[in-house]
């Protein structure tokens, strides 16, 4: 099972805002990141893209710099932890994550529970939801695409992770609109219900840890 890292398995959202000063403030700056790393094409520094967006709402050099000094505090959805080790005991578990490799895995030892897998974009040479750090990911579990679940946190990590063949399940944690984004397999606001769903469906195969060890 692949999982995003900062929005479905980390309150990213929160430390924008602490960072900026102001819900709305960090709101705007985190949406206008999130515009130019979709637009990226080809992999830019994720500090760079970081900059980028707060000078364009007018955010000064202390807020961004607050943002990385504080990336150590990213802390876990409440049942994050718990779910993630819990699903660990039956499949691999890994992360794609739109960062660099420095932040990616420093965000990943906030979740506090070992993976698999770590594939950042850095890594990837392109930001999701292009393929590249999708597949970057199955290429290192080693598993067809269709038997690993994607834990989406962005709504655009459903025809993102879709696109390379993936079930999707969506963690909307902040109620996101879909819009005419094509519908996951489940959507909650919470990442509990994974776990009862893992058990009764939704995903159209399932492969276990010994499956997937000797693939």
């Amino acid at each position: 099972m692949l999982f995003d890292l900062l929005t479905a398995l980390l309150d990213s959202w929160s430390l924008w805002n602490e960072a900026a000063g102001d819900a709305d403030t960090g709101q705007r700056w985190r949406r206008e990141y999130l515009r130019l790393t979709y637009a990226a094409g080809g992999y830019r520094p994720y500090e760079a893209l970081v900059v980028e967006a707060g000078r364009a709402h007018g955010i000064g050099a202390g807020a961004i710099e607050a943002l990385i000094a504080r990336w150590d505090g990213l802390a876990p959805w409440p049942e994050a932890p718990g779910v993630v080790a819990e699903v660990a005991r039956a499949v691999k578990v890994g992360v794609v994550t739109n960062c660099s490799d420095d932040l990616g895995h420093r965000a990943v030892m906030r979740v506090g529970v070992p993976f698999d897998v770590i594939v950042t974009a850095e890594a990837a040479g392109a930001y999701k939801p292009r393929p590249e750090p999708y597949r970057l990911a199955l290429d290192t579990l080693g598993i067809p695409a269709e038997r690993v679940l994607f834990v989406a946190g962005s709504r655009y990590d459903i025809p993102g992770a879709g696109g390379v063949g993936m079930p999707v399940w969506w963690h909307n944690r902040i109620h996101m609109d879909r819009g005419d984004l094509p519908a996951p397999l489940a959507e909650h606001d919470s990442l509990t219900p994974l776990l009862g769903d893992l058990i009764s469906g939704p995903t159209p195969s399932r492969v276990t840890r010994e499956d997937s060890a000797a693939s």
